[in-house]
């Protein structure tokens, strides 16, 4: 048992948040913790942490357990390079290696020593290099560099290795600190909102690494594809308390609807129960033929264990999109594009169309340009990009850089529209999920989940025929996404937008862009079918031996010299693997029979042994250095 919470009691000011909560996580397990916006699984996360003190109850955890947390906002700063900073993970294992060495360099200078001090100090040193050793094996200390790359690499910063980390995003440094926590591999994993700051091909690495991670996982995620891949239960946080499901996302929704269903059964079975016997007490209670009767029921009535009404969570917002005039059969044509963010080029010769009613997904990696290319439909005046006829946009922006904050959020909608009466801005507001009380908020004062609902009740009173949103689904808790994706399916409209959310993808694309170096490229259909075609062009880059980076034709174009040039590479690059497997392999070797009895007593033997080994070192060095110049 890693932790484990009993009868758990917090709350604010007064205001209790969470009651009677008893859960506990064991070693190697992973569950989802779910729940709307506020209620409370932050502070729950917390209180597991130690950062806060429940008012009630107790907190159990194992002793010397390694907990790694990473929060919404969990970047940091530091003076090193990225590299540096990873590498400084594995300072024990850097230690035992330099150690090892500086022992094998020692045996070999006893050589030509007096006999007596020589097998006394060797002993010693023998003894020392099986401790170290045995530590190198046990830590794979020998990989650690290779798992530093593939976190890294596949977390996107494969370009940023050299990079000091107090010049990067805070974005970026959210994703390096989740790195660093990758490479901890500590015994329990606290992951809040993971999915933040990753782009699709990032999640994908990142759901595949987790399936083999050892230790234990608690992940808080509005990522329904996320929640489905790596966890295999539900902890749901609803009205103060916590109910566990077995299973995934996708199987916590059919067994709470089969729950929700069986107490709702149960309790208005036992409402008509109560009834029935209440109506006979007050019918026979004045008659004197029935009155010991009547008095029984009553009295079972008192000692009945009532079944707690079931809790009915509050209604989701409500979205509806609509419009006055239909456009033109083309909405949206771009061609020949050339995308910039400042001075750096992001792609070039772009073309798309997207026609009346199309519901277009914008994919691609961190930076391709999807944001970019949002705010340029939008600005409009370039050549390049042209709308229809009697096409109207309406913007959501991922910011909500459009809001005022020192106007209430009745302020914030009527303002735009003076002409509505109150109530009924008071009613749109409601839809969205913000209340009498929210109304009189000002806008800074909102969460980040208050203020997307204000931003889209905002763009649903902008009336567009061409819908362009812009990472609509941050901060909306799952029934707020929900509901947004029945509005948007239920739209007869266009809509172009981009998100992260795959699910959300999944349930509303029935077309997808992607936007890489070398372009935008067009796939019909929604994003199962897009994940196929990926997937089968990934395969033939495979079976054609080109590099799928290397932006070359992979179906045979290229003049003959760049073909042979490239047959070379792969060539060398297959030999390199093979000269580094055998060396390892070699490595492992000469280290295990160090280690034993044998070699121990016969110190010219392991003098002999440690010299191969320095040469293996060195030349692995120099085969890892000509490898990273090829791929």
């Amino acid at each position: 048992m890693l932790f484990s919470l009993e009868n758990l009691q917090f709350g604010y000011q007064g205001e209790v948040l969470l009651e009677n909560i008893s859960f506990a996580l064991s070693e190697g397990e992973r569950v989802g913790l779910i729940g709307g916006n506020g209620e409370g699984k932050t502070t729950l996360i917390k209180l597991i942490l130690g950062q806060l003190s429940p008012d009630g109850g107790k907190v159990f955890r194992k002793n010397g357990i390694r907990i790694g947390c990473l929060e919404q906002t969990g970047g940091f700063d530091s003076d090193k390079t990225v590299f540096e900073e990873m590498r400084a993970v594995f300072s024990r294992e850097e230690e035992a290696l330099k150690g090892l060495r500086e022992v094998e360099n020692a045996i070999a200078a006893l050589r030509g020593r007096d006999k007596g001090e020589e097998n006394k100090e060797y002993l010693a040193l023998a003894a020392k290099y099986e401790r170290l050793n045995k530590l190198v094996a046990a830590t794979d200390a020998y990989g650690f560099e290779v798992r530093i790359r593939t976190v890294l690499n596949g977390m996107g910063f494969e370009k940023d290795y050299g990079r000091v980390i107090r010049t990067m995003s805070g974005g970026e440094k959210t994703r390096l600190k989740f790195c660093k926590l990758l490479l901890e591999a500590p015994e329990l994993l606290i992951l809040d909102e993971p999915t933040n700051h990753l782009d699709i091909q990032t999640l994908f690495w990142l759901e595949d690494y987790l399936s083999a991670y050892k230790g234990a996982l608690l992940v808080v995620s509005h990522d329904r594809y996320f929640l489905d891949k790596t966890v295999f239960k539900i902890a749901e946080l609803e009205n103060k308390r916590l109910q566990e499901y077995k299973g995934n996302y996708s199987r916590y929704k059919i067994l709470k609807a089969e729950r929700v269903a069986a107490k709702q059964k149960e309790y208005e079975k036992q409402q008509a129960e109560i009834a029935h016997m209440q109506e006979y007490v007050e019918r026979n209670l004045v008659r004197a033929s029935t009155t010991k009767m009547a008095q029984s029921r009553r009295g079972a009535l008192e000692k009945m264990e009532r079944v707690e009404k079931p809790f009915t969570p509050p209604a989701p917002p409500r979205f509806r999109f609509t419009y006055a005039e239909k456009p033109y059969e083309n909405v949206l044509t771009i061609e020949d594009l050339t995308l910039t963010a400042g001075d750096k080029v992001l792609f070039t010769h772009g073309n798309a169309a997207l026609r009346r009613g199309d519901k277009c997904a914008l994919v691609g990696a961190n930076g391709t340009g999807k944001s970019t290319l949002i705010k340029e439909i939008v600005r409009g005046g370039r050549q390049e990009i042209a709308l229809g006829r009697l096409v109207k946009i309406a913007y959501y922006d991922q910011e909500n850089a459009n809001l005022h904050p020192d106007a209430t959020v009745l302020e914030e909608l009527w303002g735009r529209h003076v002409r509505a009466a109150q109530t009924d801005v008071r009613a749109a507001l409601a839809r969205a999920g913000l209340g009498a009380e929210d109304a009189e908020k000002p806008v800074c004062a909102l969460s980040g989940g208050e203020r997307a609902k204000l931003a889209l009740a905002v763009f649903e009173a902008e009336h567009g025929n061409f819908l362009l949103l812009d990472e609509p689904t941050n901060h909306l808790d799952l029934p707020a996404r929900e509901s947004l994706e029945s509005a948007l399916k239920a739209f007869d409209g266009t809509v172009l937008f981009v998100s992260h959310d795959r699910y959300f993808i999944d349930a509303i694309a029935d077309k997808i862009v992607l936007l890489d170096a070398q372009g935008m490229q067009e796939f019909s259909g929604g994003y199962a079918q897009f994940v196929a075609a990926r997937k089968k062009e990934t395969t033939e880059q495979k079976a054609s031996a080109m590099p799928a980076s290397n932006g070359k034709n992979t179906n045979g174009g290229g003049n003959r010299k760049d073909r042979a040039e490239e047959a070379k590479k792969r060539l060398r690059v297959r030999e390199i693997e093979k000269e580094i497997a055998a060396l390892e392999a070699e490595e492992k070797r000469l280290q295990e029979e160090i280690a034993s009895p044998a070699v121990a007593a016969d110190y010219k033997a392991l003098q002999e042994k440690c010299a191969r080994l320095e040469e293996i070192r060195q030349k692995s060095d120099g085969l890892y250095a000509e490898y990273e110049t090829l791929i």
